[in-house]
């Protein structure tokens, strides 16, 4: 083969001027067809590194979790497209390099996949050579097989949908004229065509998935199946009122345990006389993050007044990990409630001082807060009074050394300034903040009910707003038990299908095997 990199011009003497300046023309061309996929290879390359340094770098600490998760969403697909061009570069780059002579660099090492998931069914495709005979001219013996090698490729069937046709035969006696047939079984919608999975892949599209009704009804479409989004809030409605009393054991459970994580989240409510909508509130309430059998319950209210959790604990007794919000402090007057604060509240206001300008106050409280957070980290799997006494032995003098480090700098920074704002915050809440190291059962912190809140913020991005405060309680009764089931590792469309089919026939005195953290599928369904 021609090797372009050691032509020299003796080498086309012996041609004749035609044949010496087409062998010229063709290695200038394969020269510019070089250089403009390495330039172009070099652009991209310098492409792909900008984008790492985008996803990786600082800047995306400044956005808020949605706007994170839209970037690097964002970033995963021009990645993608920009491997692929290179990739086609590199190849059309081997493939120019080869037909000039050039050797062939070595190949690179394939990234490395995470298998897919064993649980999938798996269709065997055999790929054998149609003669087994040895190629050879020579020899053409037949050959044994000696092992193979498995590619696998992940695939998709779109939702489908179908129809259960349900016939009753009717049988009749012609002496005594007595007509027989069995009689309907009964559903989640009495004389309604969709089955309880079909209501509950619409509760889950809307709750779950966050696709409004509008959207159903479009994809529902591309089957050719109409689905008036009218039609689609009527399934969710009747859905929603047939899970209310298991709603009611739930919230029950939930109060049950003697350590709840409480904090709320806006919500917009519409507000039909006024013509707009108006603000109104998710209260969330989850048993503790160390607890085996987790839950968490949500209530619709149209106010944050302090008398909505007042209301909603009526009779519940133990200790309360949240906020400083004003609204709980009636809860815990009575003395019959105990409060835990978030420490993670108390370090972000150090990390607003951070984040607005150079501090070394609060950048040391926060590096102090999280040798506290990193000890924690190691006990969560612990055994209560396990991890109690590791918070003695290990936790305590961390904590007690960063209080006294904040009272000493609390003496040393002006009055009134944002440093002295973030250390009463802290020593103001310091008794509560401390809980954490006198029960095991108690989180330093309330991340657990925060992350179990990120759903409705999700949620009213999508769909915008409660259309009422009915509608506002039913998504609390749909989100209490999907959110729970999936704390409790079941699939919520798989919970809620078997519940729906199982609630009109179930025996009220033993609803309490459709909770989430005691269902188990029934066999057959």
């Amino acid at each position: 083969m021609l090797d372009t990199q050691q032509l020299k011009a003796e080498d086309l003497q012996g041609l004749d001027a035609e044949a010496a300046s087409k062998v010229m023309a063709m290695v200038q061309r394969l020269t510019q067809e070089l250089h403009f996929k390495e330039t172009k290879l070099q652009k991209l390359t310098f492409e792909l590194a900008r984008l790492k340094a985008l996803k990786f770098g600082a800047k995306t600490e400044v956005m808020d979790a949605e706007q994170r998760r839209l970037f690097e969403e964002t970033l995963a697909e021009d990645e993608a497209s920009l491997l692929a061009q290179l990739q086609a570069l590199q190849n059309a780059k081997a493939a120019a390099e080869a037909a000039a002579g050039q050797d062939k660099p070595p190949p690179k090492r394939a990234p490395r996949r995470q298998p897919l998931p064993a649980h999938l069914r798996r269709e065997d495709h055999r790929h054998e050579p149609e003669d087994t005979n040895c190629p050879q001219p020579e020899c053409g013996r037949p050959m044994l097989r000696i092992g193979e090698e498995v590619s696998e490729r992940l695939d998709i069937i779109p939702a489908e949908f179908f129809v259960h046709r349900h016939i009753y035969g009717k049988w009749a006696c012609k002496c005594c004229q007595t007509l027989v047939q069995e009689p309907a079984e009964p559903q989640i919608i009495d004389k309604g065509q969709p089955t309880a999975a079909l209501v509950a892949h619409t509760l889950v599209s809307r709750f779950v998935d966050h696709l409004p009704y509008y959207r159903q009804e479009t994809i529902n479409a591309r089957s050719g199946v109409h689905t008036p989004r009218s039609t689609l809030a009527a399934w969710a409605g009747a859905g929603g009122a047939a899970l209310e009393p298991l709603y009611e054991v739930h919230k029950a459970f939930v109060l049950a345990c003697a350590v709840l994580h409480a904090d709320e989240t806006p919500v917009a409510m519409l507000d039909p006389g006024a013509g707009k909508t108006k603000k109104a509130y998710i209260w969330g309430y989850a048993r503790s993050q160390f607890d085996p059998q987790p839950g968490v319950i949500y209530e619709f209210c149209p106010g944050r007044g302090g008398k909505y959790p007042v209301a909603f604990l009526d009779g519940w007794k133990g200790t309360l990990i949240c906020d400083d919000y004003k609204g709980y402090e009636t809860l815990f007057k009575l003395g019959v409630r105990v409060e835990a604060g978030c420490a993670v509240h108390s370090r972000r206001k150090f990390d607003e001082l951070i984040k607005h300008g150079h501090s070394e106050v609060a950048a040391e409280a926060v590096r102090r807060m999280a040798v506290v957070f990193q000890i924690e980290q190691q006990l969560q799997h612990c055994e209560p009074a396990e991890r109690l006494a590791l918070r003695q032995q290990i936790t305590r003098p961390h904590w007690d050394g960063l209080h006294a480090w904040l009272k000493l700098e609390r003496q040393r920074v002006p009055e009134g300034s944002a440093v002295a704002r973030a250390i009463d915050y802290s020593l103001r809440r310091w008794e509560a903040l401390s809980r954490f190291l006198s029960d095991g059962d108690v989180s330093p912190h309330n991340n657990h009910l925060e992350n179990l809140l990120r759903p409705w913020a999700v949620g009213r991005k999508a769909w915008l707003f409660a259309g009422s405060e009915l509608a506002g309680q039913r998504a609390a009764i749909v989100m209490s038990l999907v959110q729970s089931a999936k704390l409790n590792g079941h699939d919520p469309w798989a919970y809620l299908k078997d519940v729906l089919e199982r609630l009109p026939s179930h025996s009220a005195s033993r609803i309490e095997e459709l909770l989430p953290h005691r269902w188990k599928a029934q066999a057959g369904r």
